[in-house]
This record gives structure tokens, sequence and C-alpha cells, in this order.
């Protein structure tokens, strides 16, 4: 298994984690249902994986969001955590610039530049959450709270319901 820039983050932070490997051969569509795919093919509760998801304001500030994998971002919750007017996804084509990671691979841990992060509160309910490592085919397996402490993120209620 290739080391990620994020499994050298975790190290350099004597942060624990567990990498598992699964088959990543599908297209990264914005469609529903991908993160799920991912938790099933892994082997994972999807409940405790969490996808991250990045937005952008108006003003062109760029926050990272990570939710459960069959979760939604509630714009609204999101925009006021944010101070924002209006959110929008990054457009794939942005990603890889902004992050340094593609769509499907984008962790919240080691990104280009610091964002302003945040992981649904419902992550603190886990043991281990599931996060990419950064490329297809790795989900980094570590605790809620050095999750949070290795993308310097904050947790909130950021999900719909």
């Amino acid at each position: 298994m290739t080391k990620t820039n994020a499994m050298r983050i975790l190290e350099k932070l004597k942060i624990p984690y567990t990498a598992i490997e699964y088959e990543d051969n599908t297209e990264h569509k914005l469609e529903l249902g991908a993160a799920n795919r991912v938790a099933e093919k892994a082997g994972l509760n999807p409940a405790c994986v969490f996808k991250t998801i990045v937005m952008q304001s108006e003003s062109k500030e760029i926050r990272v969001f990570c939710v459960p994998a069959q979760a939604e971002v509630n714009l609204k919750k999101a925009r006021s955590l944010c101070g924002a007017k209006s959110l929008e996804s990054v457009k794939p084509d942005s990603l890889l610039q902004l992050t340094g990671y593609v769509r499907g691979g984008c962790s919240p841990i080691g990104m280009k530049r610091r964002y302003p992060t945040f992981i649904d509160e419902s992550a603190l309910a886990h043991e281990t959450v599931y996060v990419s490592a950064g490329v297809r085919g790795i989900q980094l397996g570590l605790s809620p709270d050095n999750l949070i402490q290795a993308c310097d993120g904050q947790s909130a209620d950021l999900t719909l319901g």
C-alpha cells in the first residue's frame, strides 16, 4: 500500500490509524450513494464512513464538511456555521487544484491549504470513523477526536433532520 500524505500527517502527529484498502474501479460522479458503495466495498458500517464535501461561499471562501455516507449536508446549517449567504459544491475540475485531491479520494486531512473544516457531530458517537486516505481505494480509520485534531476541525450539527 502506498503511503498517502494524510497517512504521513497522522504519523507525524503520532495519531494511530488503520488503513483499509478496497477495490475501486468506478467513475466518481456526483451521484447519491457513492460513499455508501465505498462503505460496502470496504466492509464498513456506512454510519462510520464520512465523505468529505468541499464547498465554496459567494465570496469564494472554501469550507470543508465531513458527513456520514448516507447523509447530506444541510445547507441552511452549513451557511449559518460559516456566516455565508450561499454555499455550493466545488466543481470536480477545481477540487484537485484547491485541495490536492481528486473526487472520490478527497481527505479532510492534508489538503493543500488549511480550510475551515466541520465534522458532523454524529462522528462523536463512534469509536472509529473512516475518511478517505487521499486516494481512491483506501479509507483511514481513526477516532473522531483524532480526526478533528488532524484536520484542525470542529464538530457541528451538519446534516438534514
